[in-house]
């Protein structure tokens, strides 16, 4: 008999869902979001779906912009001035990399409810992203939120100290998801490898370093895995986890074998739901930040350069 928990992302993502329609019915005016969708990917036109109905949940106001491709970098100058939108997010991919990491870095640093920009991800390879108001990307802390629910990442402790000793391998490594999020757990003392179709790197404090392993020999290492491969395929031999493994996957696909749940302690089989709210975490901080005068002064001096 399996004594693997599975946890689903609804009953990680709920706490949190409360206290923000709670924090947000106190407000004066509601914190306004708006999406920018410059593609026809039916992926994107359901999470922006998803986005829209989660936030009316929250009290969040949602607003989905279709743009044309070659108009959304207009259209990203102009909601970086406007004084009634606090956040923004866009909908990729819209031409493709290398173009489309161009394009997140001309949202304003204190729009970027995603924590794309170059700045917010800078910052957590830097170590700095406790002292310069910054945005850490929705789906890296949707899965520390999902270690902390677990009980695994021990926030009441001090930084660097949250998951010392445990060895985490994450089956991604783009730019967006699997290398911050590998610095962050890094940062919090775990050892950290980072597995993609080429190699195995270990993430450490002071940066990557190559290493000669495998995957078939760090995965039964592995006190967590986390796994977010793109392809429909793709299976985590369970043959190969360690007993009593944290198994999360952020993937659209599910990127363990059915049987995870004969090895694993616990099983988070998608963070969707919880990195849709950690967007809107991200967003109440931006809000909370744009009442403030000094950034209120900013912003006017940006508008009277741009008249």
């Amino acid at each position: 008999m399996s004594t693997c928990k599975t946890i689903l992302a609804s009953e990680i993502a709920r706490p949190f869902r409360q206290y923000l329609k709670q924090r947000i019915e106190n407000y004066k005016s509601k914190p306004t979001l708006v999406g920018l969708l410059a593609n026809q990917d039916p992926a994107s036109k359901k999470y922006a779906e998803w986005t829209a109905r989660t936030c009316q949940e929250t009290g969040v106001q949602f607003k989905l912009m279709q743009v044309d491709k070659h108009d959304l970098e207009h259209e990203i100058v102009k909601a970086n001035l406007s004084r009634d939108i606090h956040g923004m997010m866009i909908y990729y991919p819209v031409f493709g990399y290398p173009l489309d990491a161009s394009i997140r870095n001309k949202v304003s640093y204190f729009k970027d409810v995603e924590g794309l920009s170059q700045r917010a991800i800078q910052n957590i390879y830097e170590n700095k992203r406790h002292y310069d108001k910054n945005i850490v990307p929705c789906t890296p802390l949707a899965i520390i939120k999902t270690l902390e629910h677990i009980g695994e990442f021990k926030s009441y402790l001090e930084f660097g100290q949250r998951l010392k000793n445990k060895t985490v391998t994450i089956m991604n490594r783009s730019d967006v998801v699997g290398k911050p999020l590998a610095t962050l757990l890094a940062y919090e003392g775990a050892v950290v490898y980072s597995v993609d179709a080429n190699d195995v790197q270990l993430f450490t404090p002071a940066g990557m370093k190559d290493t000669p392993f495998r995957q078939e020999q760090i995965i039964p290492q592995s006190d967590i895995v986390i796994t977010g491969v793109p392809f429909r395929h793709y299976r985590v031999p369970t043959a190969l986890l360690k007993p009593g493994v944290i198994a999360i996957n952020f993937s659209e696909y599910a990127n363990f074998e059915s049987n995870v749940t004969t090895k694993a302690s616990y099983f988070v089989p998608a963070v969707g739901k919880v990195t849709v709210t950690m967007l809107k975490r991200n967003l109440l901080r931006l809000y909370d930040y744009q009442q403030g005068r000094q950034y209120q002064q900013e912003q006017q001096q940006k508008e009277m350069i741009n008249r």
